[in-house]
């Protein structure tokens, strides 16, 4: 039994840093979006209501622990790919020395085993049990992208492209877990909403470089910040927050009050990111920026009314 924990604390600890960004804004998705559903796309299969009493709740917990475990199974592998090599242990070294590698709590060797089996364990469990198997194979395909073929630490351009796909495929994996399989549509307001994440995540998610620029100058990773200089890299990061914080409550119609609540925190991590230069600054106002991007993904929510509708009705 100890053995046991010692080695489910070991891989909580590969994905631990990713909880804040990943796991829990993902989930928050998912169950969100599966209840909102019927709203951007009628003709979706198994749509999630939201519970209107205790007796509801039961299902809408199973699917919201279903889609959590989905994107645990999927993030492992990428985690421990993105954490294996020597450039990752250098940086890991100096930023993030808790982690299981630099820690010596498993070898290289092992670790790479897990990684290879989770990697092919991952769209066989989306397959038979989950749902999800589109984005279950995107993901080894970007995350082999991010962390072998150089897309994490090249360019920058390519590696914000990989994090707004990789996100997004996080993100609409679980919700399609959270519809008990169902395939989600790309097309019509479910592909413009997907999109509209995929430009969110692009434009703003260097905001997670700002407090690792030693790491990254020490694993030589070309991001915003060492690239663009600090400063162009603060305001490459503030201008979009602010439009993205009024366009996106503004494209779900919803009421006023999430209308400021978008609003608000957007203007605070924009202005945060302006004016406070430090490292454990900006790792605050990265968690701003994940605690927005929750209320980002759970806008579909509080839609008025149907939007397949309303664009039917404009069309005639």
């Amino acid at each position: 039994m100890p053995s046991l924990w010692y080695h489910a604390y070991t891989l909580w600890l590969f994905v631990f840093s990713d909880f804040k960004t990943i796991v829990a804004p993902s989930t928050i998705f998912g169950i969100t979006n599966a209840w909102a559903a019927s709203k951007y796309h009628p003709h979706v299969g198994g749509v999630l209501f939201p519970p209107q009493s205790l007796s509801d709740s039961p299902k809408s917990i199973e699917r919201a622990l279903a889609a959590s475990l989905w994107v645990l199974i999927n993030l492992l592998p990428f985690a421990i790919n993105n954490q294996r090599g020597e450039k990752a242990l250098a940086e890991d070294r100096l930023n993030k020395s808790w982690r299981p590698f630099p820690r010596g709590r498993i070898s290289h060797e092992w670790g790479t085993r897990i990684m290879i089996m989770l990697y092919i364990f991952a769209p066989i469990y989306s397959l038979v049990f989950a749902g999800g198997v589109r984005h279950s194979v995107a993901l080894i395909l970007l995350g082999v992208w991010y962390n072998n073929w150089g897309g994490a630490d090249n360019n920058p351009v390519i590696r914000n492209i990989i994090n707004g796909l990789g996100y997004t495929c996080f993100a609409s994996g679980a919700m399609e877990v959270a519809l008990g399989g169902s395939l989600l549509p790309l097309h019509g307001w479910s592909g413009r909403w997907l999109l509209l994440i995929i430009g969110i995540i692009f434009s703003t998610v260097q905001l997670q470089d700002m407090s690792d620029q030693l790491g990254d100058a020490e694993r030589d990773r070309r991001t915003v910040p060492l690239v663009c200089g600090d400063t162009v890299a603060r305001w490459t990061i503030a201008l979009p927050m602010l439009c993205w914080g009024i366009w996106c409550p503004v494209f779900w119609g919803v009421s006023s009050l999430w209308f400021a609540i978008s609003t608000l925190l957007a203007s605070v991590v924009a202005l945060r990111t302006l004016m406070i230069r430090s490292v454990q600054g900006d790792k605050k106002t990265f968690r701003l920026w994940n605690c927005w991007i929750a209320v980002i993904y759970m806008l579909p929510l509080f839609s008025r009314g149907s939007l397949d509708r309303e664009i039917s009705s404009h069309a005639v």
